[in-house]
């Protein structure tokens, strides 16, 4: 029985990829180009493309299971066109490919960022609608459309379900991720100043086992949140400062004054070729709802994420290992 992933060297892709190694499963990653995080790892490497459904069918040839986890993640407003072809267009290619190949599951991986944020007074759990506004952010609209697809498949009968993780940080963060980098950079000390706000943290680990769950349990057509622990961004950076020894930043910057610069930084750090800091996009985000339900996996797959706190020190310290940050007192 292959397990095939899309998405295998991503942060999630790796800590899934991981976590059926340890289940003696046979993995079979789709690589587009890179590897990283998988060198010497017991898998099978195929060469594919989601938006290349030849290369699709051939990848997934005797699977039985598809964890999809290729996207694109975008925090700006002008990747409308690259969002639209990996996450609407692959996702596509992704449940036809199935379909040809008979592959008895699809688990799709979409994002807390598919769902509409508001109300923001009341927790978003299954039921809450996907995103349809066309100001919603380029990376939302995509990730709901191809949850829409995904859907309609199970609707026509292919054997899928669907999981919508919340704000993911976690070992094995090669990249590392947009939030992987400001951990990265509030153990330097190089952010001296806060933004307002927060956002439900998972770890890439749990959110591998929930996956997992879904697929071996989970009823066709199902879908499940798997969210972890709300701490705003002031709260993240005390916890990093206790696990490293160094002082958190006391300045928090309003969320007026972050909006009115997020253009010109985002500008500035595209001249420059750095990811910008922050955007309006992300900065919507950290102002969005607090209370995002993870009851259903509780009871439906036994679905528990661990302490925050767990999470934080372990991905510091992962960062530590592979050369991401210099611990404290070394030259």
């Amino acid at each position: 029985m292959i397990a095939a992933v899309t998405g295998a060297s991503g942060h999630v892709g790796v800590n899934l990829v991981h976590a059926l190694i340890a289940r003696d499963r046979n993995v079979r990653i789709i690589a587009h180009s890179s590897t990283l995080g998988l060198e010497g790892l017991k898998v099978e490497r195929h060469n594919g493309d989601v938006n290349d459904i030849d290369s699709l069918m051939r990848a997934f040839e005797g699977v039985s299971v598809v964890y999809h986890l290729a996207a694109y993640i975008s925090l700006l407003m002008s990747d409308r066109v690259r969002c639209s072809m990996v996450n609407i267009e692959g996702t596509r290619n992704v449940i036809e490919a199935c379909r040809r190949n008979n592959v008895k599951r699809l688990v799709h991986f979409s994002s807390i960022h598919s769902l509409c944020n508001e109300p923001l007074d009341v927790p978003i759990d299954e039921d809450r609608p996907l995103v349809e506004s066309p100001k919603s952010a380029p990376y939302d609209l995509s990730k709901a459309s191809g949850e829409r697809l995904v859907r309609q498949a199970a609707r026509e009968g292919l054997d899928a379900v669907i999981i919508n993780p919340t704000a993911v940080i976690g070992p094995y963060d090669y990249r590392p991720s947009h939030f992987g980098q400001a951990l990265i950079m509030m153990a330097q000390g190089r952010i001296p100043v806060l933004l307002e706000g927060g956002f439900d943290w998972v770890d890439a680990r749990d959110v591998a086992e929930g996956a997992i769950k879904a697929e071996q349990i989970a009823p066709a057509g199902a879908n499940y949140l798997l969210s972890g622990t709300w701490l705003s961004v002031k709260e993240i950076s005390a916890i990093v400062a206790q696990i490293t020894g160094g002082r958190p930043p006391v300045l928090v910057c309003p969320t007026a004054v972050a909006d009115a610069c997020a253009p010109v930084v985002t500008s500035v750090s595209r001249w420059i070729g750095v990811r910008p800091l922050f955007t309006s996009v992300s900065l919507k985000a950290l102002a969005g709802n607090r209370n995002i339900s993870h009851a259903k996996a509780t009871r439906e797959l036994a679905y528990e994420p661990r302490p925050i706190k767990e999470t934080l020190s372990d991905t510091i310290e992962w960062f530590i290992d592979n050369g991401f940050i210099q611990r404290r007192g070394h030259p």
